[in-house]
Formats: structure tokens, C-alpha cells, sequence
């Protein structure tokens, strides 16, 4: 038990100095943050033991030079009176405001050997961090709006659009941003008609066409692309989609016949075991010894599988509707199959296998159609489908 006592305390004493050195190496090498953090984590508990002293020292230097570094930034960025600073520079308040209030809980701390209390700063950022917001909310609205006049591709609306919603999050409901944001949405968005051509010598089921194209069962979630297998007038298409089906193999009904003939041993009840004398043994207690009766038993096994399969080729075309290009082309090939298993048997079922038993007492079925084995097939297709969707980028 001592031995155990004292490896916990040399574990401890270890994991200790390890701490103080990663957060002096912090401080060292300005990365005043991750000192504080470290040192932060240490004294939510037990901040007055006397193992807990160097962390309030490095905190406090920590501290103090962050705040002089993140002031002095903010006084060389207004200096420029450059407008694209005001983000950084609200930002930097905010930062400011954050990192005291994360102290503030544990203040006061005291320094035992130089006796006083640490040294901690706590200013009110509240006005500085409305002036700038105020500022930077102004400078994005008039950006954005400048820019939702002038620009004319796609990326530019894109950019816009992010401008807008960070606006948005910092000063929500400013002016008319809503409306500017839907507006930025709308022309950065790749709109796509889709179309579906059948050449093959198969008519398609209404049904699976209706499926394939209805893209609000494909669970899409892309902010800049849009499928529409109904176009509208008032939208200008950039793109076309277009499913198109070459083949589709159907093979013929088909019946495949299996005949086995089993032979086992099982267990029929019990006899008595009799010794090379023909004479019953008896235990070490006196009884009679007993012992499994087996028998062979023999079956004749017939087993019937129903098959047919339906095979889909073709690909997924996309085109370039303002200069009529073809951009890509992805196979796709989907195969649905239907098969079912019935048997019976002429015999003892006991020397069958248990495999086997679950078939018999099964009937024949009815074959699918063949639109119903060519619409089956449509699940695997849109997953295809999907599946080029979501990984297909538009350059």
C-alpha cells in the first residue's frame, strides 16, 4: 500500500511540473492563450494550495501581455483608417472582453511570497464593442450593396451572400440585409433542369420515371445547386442534367431444380447398452445403464428456385446550357434481382440438414411483371444518381 501511495504521489508531483512547463513554454514563446488556458484549468480548484502559486504568476504575466498586444494591435489598426480592419478590430474587442470575464470568477488570487494580490486589469469594452459593430455593420451593408450592383459571376454573389449573413449574425434585421441576402442567394445559385431519355426498346414505367425525378426524396442539401425536373419560366437554367437509359435486359423466367438424396443417424428413443454377453450393464450404483437409440433414416430432397433479372444501363450527361457543351458523363448501371426458394421431400425430413427445412412448406410464387422488375430496379438507380449528384461540382 505504500509503495502504491508513493508511485501516485510521484505520478501526481510529474503530471504537475509537466503542466507548469508546457505553460511556461507557452508564455515563452507568445502564446499567451493556450498559458492561460492552461493555467486557468489548474486553479479552478483549490486555487490557494501552495502547488497552484506558479500558475497565478504566469497567468497574470500571460495575461498582462496579451492585453498589451491585442491594444496595441487595435491602436495600430485605427491608425489606417482602413475600413477593412473594423472586423478584425471588433473582433479583437470582443476577444478582450471574453478572456476577462473567463478570470473574473477567480478573482482575487494572491501571491503568497511577494504578498499581494495579483494584478488583473478589467476594463469595460461594452461602448468600444458597440461603436465598432456599429461601424462594421455600416461598412458591410454599403460593401455588399455596392458589390450586389456590379457583380456578375456566381463566386462574387457567393461572397456576398457570406458577407451578408455575418452581417446578419452580428446586427440582425439591419436595414434591408434580408432581402439583399435572398437576392445574393438567388443569383449565386446554379439552377439545373433535369430530363430523362429513354432509348431503349423498353417502355418505362410512369411510376419510376416520376421517382428518379423527384428530387425531394434524394435528401439534397446543397446552399448553391438546384434540381428541377419541372422547369419554371422565371428561372434562367444554367445547366442541364440528363438521365439517359440506353438498355435494359430483362432475362426470361426461369426455374432451376435441385434434387438431393440425405442420409443420417438420429436419435429414436432409448435401450438399454448390453455387454459383449448380450447382457445388460449396470452402473457402480446398481442401475441399468442407458443409452440413445439411433436409426438411419433416409430423404429424397427436391428443391425449385424461381429466378429472373433485370439489367439498367445508361448515364447521367451534363451540359453547359449557355454554351451547349457537354461538361461530364457517368456511367450507370443498376441489376435487380428476384429469387425465390421452395422445396419438398419424399422420405424422413429428420435427415435433412436445418438449412434445408426452412423451404419446405413453401409454394410457388407468381413471377414479377416485367415493369414491375424494371421499376424495382429504380432504388438502385437513384442512389446512383444521388451519388453523382453529390459529389458532381460545377467549375
Amino acid at each position: 500500500m505504500k509503495k502504491l501511495l508513493l508511485l501516485l504521489v510521484i505520478i501526481i508531483i510529474t503530471f504537475s511540473c509537466s503542466s507548469v512547463k508546457k505553460t511556461e513554454k507557452a508564455l515563452n514563446t507568445g502564446n499567451y492563450d493556450q498559458a492561460i488556458n492552461i493555467a486557468l484549468s489548474k486553479l479552478r480548484t483549490n486555487k490557494n494550495k501552495k502547488g497552484k502559486q506558479p500558475y497565478i504568476l504566469m497567468l497574470e504575466q500571460a495575461y498582462d501581455k496579451t492585453i498589451d498586444r491585442d491594444k496595441n494591435a487595435v491602436i495600430f489598426l485605427e491608425k489606417e483608417e482602413n475600413p477593412a480592419n473594423l472586423e478584425r478590430i471588433y473582433n479583437t474587442y470582443l476577444s478582450l472582453k471574453k478572456r476577462q470575464e473567463r478570470i473574473k470568477p477567480l478573482l482575487p488570487l494572491y501571491v503568497v511570497e511577494e504578498s499581494r494580490t495579483a494584478n488583473f486589469s478589467i476594463d469595460n469594452y461594452d461602448q468600444k464593442i458597440i461603436n465598432t459593430k456599429e461601424k462594421l455593420s455600416r461598412y458591410l451593408y454599403n460593401n455588399a450593396k455596392s458589390l450586389l450592383s456590379s457583380a456578375r459571376k456566381k463566386l462574387e454573389y457567393r461572397n456576398i451572400y457570406e458577407d451578408l449573413i455575418y452581417l446578419d449574425k452580428i446586427t440582425p434585421n439591419y436595414k434591408n440585409t434580408r432581402e439583399m441576402i435572398e437576392e445574393a442567394h438567388e443569383k449565386g445559385t446554379d439552377f439545373i433542369k433535369v430530363t430523362m431519355q429513354n432509348n431503349t426498346n423498353v417502355i418505362i414505367p410512369k411510376r419510376l420515371e416520376s421517382d428518379l425525378l423527384n428530387f425531394s426524396t434524394y435528401g439534397l442539401d446543397d446552399l448553391w445547386t438546384v434540381y428541377h425536373s419541372r422547369p419554371q419560366r422565371s428561372i434562367l437554367y444554367n445547366y442541364a442534367m440528363i438521365v439517359d437509359l440506353r438498355e435494359i435486359n430483362i432475362s426470361p423466367e426461369q426455374i432451376k431444380e435441385k434434387q438431393l438424396k440425405k442420409e443420417r443417424l438420429v436419435k429414436d428413443g432409448w435401450e438399454y447398452l448390453l455387454d459383449e454377453n448380450d447382457e445388460i450393464v449396470i452402473d457402480d450404483k446398481g442401475k441399468k445403464v442407458k443409452v440413445d437409440k439411433l436409426v438411419k433414416v433416409q430423404c429424397e430432397y427436391y428443391e425449385f428456385t424461381q429466378f429472373k433479372a433485370a439489367n439498367v444501363v445508361g448515364n447521367v450527361q451534363y451540359k453547359n446550357l449557355e454554351t451547349k457543351q457537354l461538361l461530364d458523363a457517368f456511367p450507370i448501371v443498376s441489376e435487380h434481382v428476384f429469387q425465390h426458394t421452395y422445396a419438398n421431400y419424399n422420405g424422413d425430413k429428420r435427415a435433412l440438414e436445418d438449412p434445408l427445412l426452412g423451404y419446405l412448406g413453401l409454394k410457388s410464387v407468381q413471377f414479377p411483371s416485367n415493369e414491375q422488375m424494371v421499376y424495382d430496379s429504380g432504388e438502385d438507380l437513384k442512389n446512383k444518381i444521388k451519388k453523382i449528384i453529390t459529389t458532381y461540382r460545377f467549375k
